[in-house]
């Protein structure tokens, strides 16, 4: 939990200097595309976060990296920061912060819709309307599909579910039943 609190407080300090020099999309991107890297490349990741390693040698790794990827001077400086304080570790959870922070600033929700059949584009149109109007954002919405669901949808926007799935409907009715309770 103190992990995720530290994290927050950074994924800020950065969104804070992207409203100001009007470069909060741009941030997205570099950190977004340095932690997908980091996420990919374990080994990479081992080598960064490894107190083991020498941490001047660390750093000329995380140079090197930075300098491949062209990020931009901000962002540079972001993550050497990061480095010197022992939070590099932290990065995945802190793009996760920043991500949703940034979409904040923009009203942009993101949900997912899972359904257990396929669903036309007009039916999928019709619900991102829907959460857009129950949130008073856009959303931007990933659609999958779960057969297990047997019939229905289940939206997840943050904490807040959805369940309008047969699958739950089942469980619900069966666990009255066990109460002995009338459906």
């Amino acid at each position: 939990m103190k992990n995720l609190a530290i994290a927050r407080r950074y994924a800020k300090a950065l969104l804070l200097i992207g409203k100001e020099d009007g470069k909060t999309e741009t941030y997205r991107e570099e950190l977004g595309a340095f932690a997908d890297l980091i996420e990919q490349e374990k080994s990479l990741q081992q080598v960064l976060v490894n107190p083991l390693y020498d941490a001047d040698g660390r750093k000329k790794v995380l140079m090197t990296v930075m300098d491949k990827l062209n990020l931009s001077r901000t962002m540079a400086t972001f993550l050497l920061f990061l480095f010197d304080k022992g939070r590099i570790g932290f990065l995945s959870n802190i793009n996760d912060f920043f991500k949703n922070f940034a979409d904040e600033l923009k009203g942009v929700a993101r949900a997912s819709l899972v359904s257990a059949t396929e669903l036309s584009s007009e039916t999928v149109d019709k619900i991102r309307s829907a959460l857009s109007k129950r949130t008073g954002k856009d959303i931007i919405l990933k659609v999958e599909q779960d057969p297990e669901l047997i019939g229905g949808i289940v939206t997840r926007i943050g904490d807040l579910v959805l369940d309008g799935s047969v699958r739950t409907q089942l469980l619900n009715m069966r666990e009255s039943l066990k109460r002995g309770e009338r459906v």
